[in-house]
C-alpha cells in the first residue's frame, strides 16, 4: 500500500458499440453510450492506476461512486476514461474520474475503492452462498 499515493493515474479506452448503448444495457431507449458503460470504464481506469502495485493476494473493490454523465456519445466513437488518486486513507483509495469522447468531456466525478485480501474476501462470499 505504501506505493499507492496521490497523483497516480490510470486510463482505459473503448469504442462505443451496440452492446455499450443505453438501449442495450437497459438504461435508456437511445443508441448512445450508456452511463453504466461509462462508469465501468472509469472504474477500470482506477483499477489500472493501482491494482498492479498491490501485493499478490490483494485486489481493490469499488465501494462508492458519484458521477455525472454530461454529454452523449454516438456509436463508433472512442471514449477515454482517466482516474487519478486524490487520497489514501488506510486501505481506502479515492479518485477523481473523468471521461471524454472525441469531442468533449462527457463525464466526471469521484470514485472510492477499498483494498482487500482476496482469499478472505472469497471465503466470506462463499459463506453467503450457504
Amino acid at each position: 500500500m505504501d506505493s499507492i499515493r496521490p497523483g497516480l493515474t490510470g486510463e482505459q479506452t473503448t469504442t462505443v458499440t451496440q452492446t455499450l448503448t443505453a438501449r442495450h444495457l437497459g438504461s435508456g431507449g437511445i443508441d448512445v453510450y450508456a452511463t453504466p458503460a461509462m462508469i465501468a470504464l472509469m472504474e477500470g481506469a482506477a483499477i489500472t492506476a493501482i491494482d498492479h502495485l498491490l501485493p499478490e493476494g490483494q485486489a481493490s473493490v469499488g465501494i462508492a461512486l458519484n458521477v455525472r454523465h454530461l454529454a452523449a456519445t454516438p456509436l463508433g466513437h472512442t471514449v477515454r476514461a482517466r482516474a487519478e488518486v486524490t487520497s489514501v486513507d488506510g486501505r481506502q483509495v479515492t479518485f477523481t474520474v473523468q471521461a471524454w469522447d472525441e469531442k468533449e468531456l462527457i463525464g466526471e466525478g469521484t470514485h472510492t475503492r477499498f483494498v482487500i485480501d482476496t482469499e478472505r474476501f472469497l471465503q466470506r462470499l462463499q459463506g453467503k452462498a450457504k
